[in-house]
């Protein structure tokens, strides 16, 4: 995942990664504000998954300018 580009299109890209991990609240959107440190943490806590995990699930969202598509392994 390009996380330069997610950082600078969060507003779009926030809608889809609410969608993918439902159990973040619009708080925890507000304070990933794009940066992938803070969501592998906020995965960490929400789903309890251990740091591979998480980087798995972030690493594993394929982001399509064009369609807003955003798609994982979990």
């Amino acid at each position: 995942m390009n996380t330069n580009y997610m950082s600078a299109n969060w507003h779009q890209v926030k809608g889809k990664v609410r969608e993918k991990f439902g159990k973040l609240t619009d708080d925890d959107l507000l304070e990933i504000g794009g940066k992938v440190e803070v969501l592998v943490g906020k995965l960490q806590e929400r789903y309890n998954f251990s740091l591979e995990e998480a980087e798995a699930a972030i690493t594993g969202l394929k982001i399509d300018a064009e369609g807003m598509k955003l798609e994982t392994n979990l």
